[in-house]
């Protein structure tokens, strides 16, 4: 090469100085009217090992749900987190304990009832005695299956309080309510009144199995009467 065309070619080169707004324009352009090229994947083929390991992955996910499926059915967990196991009562053998009793015998009459100020939260049960003579020795005993939260809130008789000797306590699954005549003491003829009170859960409650006895001792000898209270309260 002739060594003056070398000389100003170098000359030209180290005093070039580029246009770079040109030449970004010139790049943009390029990218607006020619959109890229994608190149297509040939398709891959699954491997073996990967098809057995998918299909073991879903069958531990069918296993797990249906562990957890059945671990959340036998939960049973009521609302308050708590389960509480009721246990039924021993069948009693007493004759009154099954509605053997009559309600009406010798010298006395009874029956059983719900009082009318009960509510959805709490009740009163209610033996009416009567009397025809009186009764140097009496026993009312009440018994409320404990059922459905049943707490006693007290008792009650119409007879005065100092003539009785009265108990409340928790017996074979029942709320057992005591009334008995003190010695010396007498339960004149007439119509008597004895009361067990209760909470209990709300809503109506099942009576089934709740029931009364009265014992006595009259002039022409021992008598016994029961009944149970039939009607839901």
């Amino acid at each position: 090469m002739d060594e003056d065309l070398r000389e100003r070619l170098h000359t030209a080169a180290a005093s070039h100085r580029p246009d770079r707004e040109r030449m970004l324009a010139r790049i943009e352009r390029g990218m607006a009217g020619e959109p890229p090229v994608r190149v297509p994947h040939a398709p891959r083929t699954p491997r073996p090992w990967l098809r057995v390991a998918s299909a073991t992955a879903a069958v531990c996910g069918v296993l797990a749900a249906g562990a957890f499926a059945a671990a959340s059915a036998g939960s049973g967990e009521p609302e308050g987190g708590r389960r509480v196991a009721v246990q039924p009562a021993p069948a009693s053998q007493d004759p009154a304990r099954d509605g053997a009793l009559p309600a009406e015998n010798g010298p006395l009459w009874s029956d059983g009832s719900a009082d009318p100020h009960s509510n959805r939260y709490w009740a009163q049960s209610n033996v009416t005695v009567k009397a025809t003579q009186p009764l140097p020795e009496l026993t009312v005993e009440l018994r409320i299956a404990l059922n459905g939260g049943v707490n006693t809130t007290g008792s009650w008789r119409s007879l005065p309080a100092k003539d009785f000797t009265a108990s409340a306590r928790e017996e074979d699954g029942f709320l057992v309510y005591r009334w008995t005549l003190k010695p010396g003491r007498s339960v004149p003829a007439g119509t008597h009144t004895f009361a067990g009170q209760y909470n209990h859960a709300e809503g109506g409650r099942d009576t089934g199995r709740d029931d009364y006895t009265v014992r006595a001792r009259a002039a022409g000898g021992r008598a016994a009467v029961g009944g149970d209270f039939s009607e839901s309260r």
